[in-house]
């Protein structure tokens, strides 16, 4: 990646998930290099290579049938019966997309279409397939999708496979298949048809990964294949800003104090608050922080902090000498749903100018509980998602970051990924690496109050700790 012009941050002008930068900011900003251990030469730490498979413009043409299908007699019409298809590729999990049904002739292109999540191919993946094409199959259904009494309720029409060569992907876009496909052999007998546009881009990203869980201030290093470097350092705090000092005048016979006391300990041993990240380079110069602004407190006569009443951070960027007055980059909202899985649920909004109770909304999901997840901001996959992925005032444009959250009560040391058009300095990756503390913490603090928390993320001895 060539950063010879962004240790200036012109570039962020083009960059709307950053604001531009003022001349001190600019000054004190670097790029991704640093002198090795033998002097005369600088080592750039290079992104690591990704690909990512997409498959899109989706839809299914069913054949007309000869004779009028009788309602009576069960017959299913082709223009109401819904369609979806399943996507393989070898190592990695299925996926499912709907299918819209089209009525057009010939080889047009359907009147609308859906499209696929898609396939991130890592490094390790393109080493290991290095030389050799893979195949993508698509299996087409006509039903519902899910299952009924563990039974799969859709009826398989057919399939289709798709060879997609991934020595080409990684330089450059290819497409592999753009197009209607027939499903099944006969040649002389009507059979459905799907369309399917199947194409690969290169999409670079730089890649962290905690040396340690965020809550016991660990190094983040960059990785790069066999290669990893410590380029940040975290500090993690929990502090309530409360005085426990009690007043000149207090003696025993100031009862009602007393219960207001004990009362007080009470409400605030059934909040998590206080809890601070800061982001340092290896300076040891501030860079960025994420800061618990809105205490996790449990719902009224629950354990549990619901959507209702969300927990809250503040992502910071270094505004002046003081961390108060840095300002605020983005905003997560964490909680904990409800259902017949536990889920941890958030929502990522960037801060405009107008405040934090103005952001713009760019990611909104929920992960497990227990099996964790991974905290992704894409604009291709999660658009179809929620609506606040599809607001109109969204700047992002395919993936921003993606980092790895553990189950509760799991050791977490994430892995952040992040794509090389939103990092064009330090100061950039910091943030996305303070998010990435932020999130694996609110897996901590939207923990059930009737369990203990860790000693490290306790603020006294009033505090239920492990």
């Amino acid at each position: 990646m060539d950063l010879k012009k962004n240790h200036l941050g012109q570039i962020n002008h083009e960059n709307p998930l950053f604001p531009p930068l003022t001349a001190r900011q600019s000054q004190r900003r670097c790029s991704f290099k640093r002198k090795p251990i033998k002097k005369g030469k600088i080592y750039t730490m290079d992104p690591c290579p990704f690909v990512r498979l997409i498959i899109e413009s989706l839809a299914l043409k069913l054949p007309q049938p000869t004779k009028p299908v009788a309602v009576a007699s069960g017959g299913v019409y082709p223009t109401t019966t819904p369609c979806f298809c399943k996507l393989r590729l070898k190592n990695f999990q299925s996926q499912t997309a709907l299918l819209p049904l089209s009525n057009s002739s010939g080889d047009s292109p359907p009147e609308s279409s859906t499209s696929a999540a898609g396939f991130h191919l890592d490094a390790l993946t393109l080493r290991r397939v290095s030389g050799k094409p893979v195949t993508l199959c698509v299996e087409v259904f006509t039903g519902r999708m899910g299952r009924s009494c563990g039974v799969n309720s859709g009826k398989l029409v057919g399939s289709v496979q798709v060879t997609v060569d991934l020595g080409v992907s990684q330089t450059r876009p290819a497409v592999f298949q753009d197009g209607w496909m027939k499903l099944g052999n006969d040649h002389e007998k009507p059979s459905a048809k799907l369309h399917l546009t199947v194409r690969t881009e290169p999409d670079p990203r730089f890649v962290f990964q905690f040396g340690g869980e965020p809550e016991c201030s660990p190094v983040v290093f960059q990785i790069q294949g066999n290669i990893s470097q410590p380029v940040f350092s975290c500090k993690f705090s929990a502090d309530r800003s409360r005085s426990r000092s009690l007043p000149p005048n207090f003696s025993n016979k100031n009862r009602g104090w007393m219960r207001t006391l004990a009362r007080e300990k009470e409400r605030q041993g059934r909040e998590r608050k206080g809890w601070m990240v800061m982001i340092y380079d290896l300076s040891g110069s501030p860079v960025a922080a994420a800061s618990m602004i809105t205490p996790f407190v449990p719902s009224p006569g629950t354990d549990r902090v619901s959507r209702s009443n969300p927990g809250a951070w503040l992502i910071l960027r270094p505004h002046g000498y003081s961390v108060s007055s840095w300002k605020p980059w983005g905003r997560l909202e964490a909680w904990r749903e409800r259902g017949p899985v536990d889920g941890l649920g958030y929502k990522f909004e960037l801060v405009t100018d107008n405040g934090p109770s103005n952001g713009v909304p760019i990611a909104e999901a929920t992960m497990s509980v227990k099996k964790g997840g991974l905290f992704c901001i894409d604009r291709k996959v999660s658009k179809s998602d929620s609506a606040a992925s599809t607001s109109s005032r969204s700047p992002i444009k395919g993936f921003v970051m993606g980092s790895t959250v553990e189950g509760e009560g799991k050791v977490s040391k994430p892995m952040v990924q992040v794509g090389i058009q939103h990092v064009t300095c330090m100061a950039d990756a910091a943030l996305f690496i303070a998010l990435s503390a932020a999130i694996d913490l609110s897996m901590d603090a939207c923990r059930l109050f009737s369990r203990k928390l860790r000693k490290e993320l306790c603020h006294d001895e009033q505090d239920s700790c492990s």
